[in-house]
């Protein structure tokens, strides 16, 4: 037999329902994965293993599969919640509930393993906060992760589990799932509920869901978890039968557009990005849909960027504020990281008119925006997920004079998934390429690549990923670090 956690949780539960192994045992094997390999990632940051073999899981459609959780909005009653900062870690602080997504995996039969590493507050994208140090790519341990759910990546490229919480407030699902070789699918706004703690977060730029190996594991977790929960502020139409089920079904022809430049002209693109999303754009050739380059005009905007950026600094001091009352100590400088008092700083000089002009702006640039989609005859935006190949570790240092640099870097490398967290628009990251090997290593780096759907299209973009999971299969490839046996 297959060793069970080579599989993808889909497999993993088929196994357990059929009683070929036992829930506990899955457990034990993950936990075994995990206590080798995750001393050369730094992707698990809070073991929860004890409390995992006590779990009997729920009789869902995952029951028995292991999985973790990324320390960030995510929280599990009775774990501890760190968020990557060094300041809730002196507090000690635990959660004493579930969020509806965290029930919502218990459901579903998912057993939690412990929580992953991500940068402080999640803000940027990699996976290196000064509380816990950094996680390390498996493709190559010097690069990094992305952020900010590199934590639960890494752990899911190198086999520790099929299945990790992932959330995305401006990138980080797809992010980390480019850089390690995952699928990444961000849902549409108000698909998953982030109750019973926040009603949106940053201003409804931040959704919930997971990162995986398999394009069915996406859809069939979606399934799980996805719905609108009593006095939440977004609501997202339900779709018209389970996303499961829609893999099966063709996606028919499609008319996809192809943007290789940065938004704007904000970023310079390296060739080895534009070189994977123009092979992709072939490849979807091959499969029968009509590929052009053209994208919206609204990407443009020379005003997108100023205006993203006082709704997200605002909303990160909202965090850091959150936090101070939820525990009831005043963070100072010397609790955070110099990069996060600069940015919350920042925040603190948004009005609350300035605030709400900005959204205004940005909502309005979201309807010119989505109008490519309605009214111009597009299914599909086809993007490289990131600017540049995994970066290595340190990328986004900042120095001590200048202590917003990191973030500057950051708008450098990720100009192509903000967007869509500001229109609300589902997109997922495919791990369809990797850089050159003598760039970066004998097995070279994920580059991924990113497909942007319409509003509520999740079915749309899971058809066209499962029939290109099919046409160039991943499932195989596997990082110089990890714990398959095959």
């Amino acid at each position: 037999m297959v060793e069970p956690l080579d599989l993808d949780g889909m497999g993993q539960a088929e196994l357990v329902r059929t009683g070929q192994v036992s829930a506990g045992e899955l457990v034990d094997a993950a936990i075994t994965r995990i206590e080798k390999i995750n001393p050369l990632l730094n992707a698990v940051i809070t073991p929860l293993f004890d409390k995992a073999r006590q779990t009997t899981p729920a009789a869902g459609p995952f029951a028995g599969v292991p999985m973790l959780l990324k320390d960030l909005a995510c929280h599990s009653a009775g774990d501890p919640m760190y968020e990557g900062m060094g300041f809730l870690r002196a507090a000690g602080w635990v959660e004493d509930e579930d969020s509806y997504l965290a029930a919502g995996f218990r459901r579903a039969g998912l057993v939690f393993l412990g929580k992953t590493n991500t940068p402080e507050l999640g803000i940027l994208p990699t996976t290196e906060p000064l509380a816990f140090g950094p996680t390390r790519n498996p493709w190559n341990d010097g690069h990094s992760t992305g952020g900010s759910s590199g934590g639960s990546a890494a752990a899911v490229a190198a086999g520790l589990v099929a299945i990790a919480h992932a959330n995305d407030g401006g990138g980080s699902i797809r992010i980390p799932a480019s850089e390690c070789g995952l699928v990444g699918l961000k849902p549409t706004r108000g698909r998953t509920s982030l109750g019973p703690d926040y009603g949106d977060v940053l201003g409804g730029l931040v959704c919930e869901h997971v990162v995986t190996r398999s394009v069915r594991d996406s859809a069939a977790v979606l399934d799980c978890v996805a719905g609108y929960r009593t006095g939440d502020p977004f609501g997202a139409a339900g779709p018209a039968g389970p996303w499961l089920a829609a893999l099966d079904a063709t996606p028919g022809a499609l008319r996809i557009g192809v943007m290789t430049a940065a938004p704007g002209g904000s970023a310079t693109v390296h060739p080895e990005c534009v070189t994977a999303a123009e092979d992709a754009a072939r490849l979807l050739e091959s499969l029968g849909h009509r590929v052009e380059q053209a994208h919206p005009a609204a990407l443009d905007d020379p005003d997108w960027i100023g205006k993203f950026i006082e709704l997200w600094a605002a909303g990160n001091a909202w965090s850091l504020e959150y936090w101070e009352r939820k525990t009831g100590r005043t963070a100072t400088p010397a609790d955070v990281e110099p990069l996060t008092w600069a940015l919350i700083e920042m925040g603190r000089g948004v009005s609350a008119p300035q605030w709400l002009w900005a959204r205004e702006w940005l909502q309005a640039s979201s309807r010119r925006l989505l109008a490519w989609w309605d009214d111009e005859g597009f299914d599909l935006l086809l993007t490289p997920t990131i600017a540049i190949p995994p970066p290595k570790l340190g990328f986004f240092d900042s120095p001590v004079d200048n202590p917003l640099a990191g973030l500057f870097a950051a708008g450098e490398v990720v100009p192509f998934t903000p967007p869509f967290n500001v229109s609300g628009q589902p997109a997922i990251s495919l791990p369809l390429s990797w850089s050159k090997p003598e760039t970066a290593g004998a097995a070279g780096l994920p580059i991924g690549v990113q497909l942007v759907g319409a509003m509520g299209a999740e079915d749309l973009l899971l058809r066209v990923a499962a029939q290109v999971e099919t046409a160039r299969p991943w499932a195989r490839r596997r990082p110089p670090i990890n714990a398959f046996t095959d």
